[in-house]
């Protein structure tokens, strides 16, 4: 009989060395933020995490913001992306003091064009933990999924841009 359609459909696989599809959002703080803007400048970690407060997440945000004053120094920066609503991330970002910007996701094109969101996900409201390093020149230069591990992560995204020369 074979699977469902919607199962069965194949995705273009994002793969490091291609060009990071573009985005243009509104951050939780009100700031507009588009992958072209960063281009020649900054190289973005671009990560993706199921919900705010929850733990491994949190564990995750406060990494990245304890790095995110290196990180700045090293010409990147970091977008947190989830399917909360901006009334979530704007309390999360104040109690955990998170110094980046954190998208609502609420349309879920931007999990879509990351392929962080499946049919599963979607149902449920939550995206996959990914992570997605994009050098200055707007290409994926390392992607790491890791569920219920914040630290490979960080530690990756530590390790790409060291790569990088960042």
């Amino acid at each position: 009989m074979g699977l469902p359609p919607l199962l069965c459909q194949s995705a273009a696989v994002l793969k490091v060395g291609q060009q990071a599809p573009a985005f243009d959002v509104t951050a939780s703080d009100g700031k507009r933020l588009r992958l072209e803007d960063f281009r020649g400048k900054k190289n973005v970690v671009l990560y993706f995490y199921p919900r705010d407060f929850t733990r491994v997440c949190t564990l995750e945000a406060c990494g990245f913001r304890d790095m995110y004053e290196d990180l700045m120094g090293k010409d990147t920066e970091i977008i947190g992306v989830s399917l909360d609503s901006d009334d979530s991330h704007k309390k999360f970002a104040t109690e955990y003091k998170v110094p980046f910007p954190l998208v609502a996701d609420k349309n879920r094109e931007l999990a879509k064009s990351y392929e962080a969101i499946g049919p599963l996900r979607g149902l449920i409201g939550i995206v996959k933990r990914v992570t997605f390093v994009i050098d200055k020149q707007g290409n994926i230069a390392d992607i790491l999924h890791a569920e219920l591990s914040a630290d490979t992560h960080l530690e990756g995204v530590k390790a790409a841009l060291s790569r990088l020369g960042a």
